[in-house]
């Protein structure tokens, strides 16, 4: 048998059927916050201060997950072996696009407008009187 041959007796497999989008949500009402899935669905941007006093931002769409990840040093490589963290704030957004464009105009801020935003007036130092790393810019 030559080559083509060979490819013509190959038995193509047909494609899966198609599956409707809507055979995978689930029915009945919509989860309210707190629940798992709820929680696991609505993303947005969140700061937490650390045992050091320095504040961390980002996001997610498991808030309550990933801020055990934090504590058990699991998280970003800035909070390890700042934890525990305690949240200090979070801004529910629209999506995971909105959450990254967020998250990225909150580290641009300024340690001062951080403190502010969380609602801890305007202190711009942390333990010690030393600067924190968030205070750059």
């Amino acid at each position: 048998m030559r080559g083509r041959d060979r490819k013509e007796k190959q038995a193509v497999s047909p494609a899966p059927p198609a599956r409707d989008a809507r055979e995978e949500r689930p029915s009945g009402p919509v989860p309210g916050p707190g629940t798992r899935a709820a929680d696991e669905v609505e993303w947005g941007v969140y700061v937490v201060r650390c045992r050091d006093g320095s504040l961390y931002t980002g996001c997610t769409n498991r808030l309550r997950k990933r801020l055990a990840e934090h504590d058990a040093g699991k998280g970003a490589a800035y909070t390890r072996g700042r934890g525990p963290v305690t949240l200090a704030y979070w801004e529910p957004v629209a999506g995971r696009g909105e959450a990254l464009r967020r998250e990225a105009a909150l580290k641009r801020l300024s340690r001062a407008a951080k403190l502010a935003l969380v609602g801890e007036g305007d202190g711009d130092r942390g333990p010690g009187g030393r600067r924190d790393r968030d205070e750059a810019g």
